[in-house]
C-alpha cells in the first residue's frame, strides 16, 4: 500500500503543478478535479475511507461543480461561446484523461490486492471515530472553520448582488 500511497501523491503533485501553470480556467479546473481525486485515493491508501469519501463528495463533487458555474457565469455573451468551443478541443482532455485512468488503475489494484480493506496494517477508521474527534477536541476549530466559511458566503453574496453594481 505504500506504493499507492506515493504513487497518488504524485499524481496530486503532477496534477496540482498543471492547475497553478495553467492559464485557461476550464483546463486548471480539470486538473483540480484529478489532483483532489489523488488526494481522496492518499487518504484511502492509508487507511482513512471515511476521509477519503468526504474528500470526493465534497470537494471534488460540490464545490468543483461550485467552480465550474462560476466559470460559467463570468464567461457570459456570445464571444465566450466561441471561446469554449475553443478551450474544450479533444486534445485537452488528453491530460486529465491519463492522469484519471492512472487513479482507477491503482484503485482497482488496491481494492483487488487486498481485499479486506485494511491498508499498510493499519485500523480502519469509521465515522464515529472521526466524529468524536471532531466535536471532542477539536471542536473549536470546526466551529472557527464554520464561522470563516458563513464570513465567505455573505462576502460572495454582497459581492454577487446586482443593486451594489449599479450604485
Amino acid at each position: 500500500m505504500e506504493f499507492a500511497f506515493y504513487f497518488a501523491s504524485g499524481v496530486a503533485v503532477v496534477s496540482t503543478l498543471r492547475v497553478i501553470t495553467n492559464t485557461n480556467p476550464v483546463h486548471a479546473l480539470l486538473y483540480l478535479i484529478i489532483s483532489l481525486i489523488a488526494v481522496a485515493m492518499t487518504f484511502f491508501s492509508l487507511g482513512a475511507p471515511f476521509a477519503g469519501v468526504l474528500e470526493v463528495i465534497a470537494y471534488a463533487g460540490a464545490i468543483m461543480v461550485l467552480f465550474v458555474f462560476v466559470v460559467m457565469m463570468l464567461n457570459q455573451g456570445p464571444a465566450s461561446v466561441t471561446q469554449e468551443r475553443h478551450w474544450l478541443k479533444p486534445g485537452i482532455w488528453i491530460g486529465p484523461s491519463i492522469l484519471s485512468a492512472i487513479l482507477l488503475a491503482e484503485l482497482l489494484f488496491v481494492l483487488f490486492a487486498h481485499p479486506s480493506g485494511a491498508a499498510i496494517g493499519q485500523t480502519t477508521i469509521d465515522a464515529k471515530a472521526v466524529g468524536i474527534s471532531l466535536f471532542g477536541p477539536y471542536l473549536l476549530v470546526v466551529e472557527l472553520a464554520s464561522m470563516l466559511l458563513l464570513a465567505a458566503a455573505v462576502t460572495a453574496f454582497h459581492l454577487g448582488r446586482t443593486e451594489a453594481k449599479e450604485q
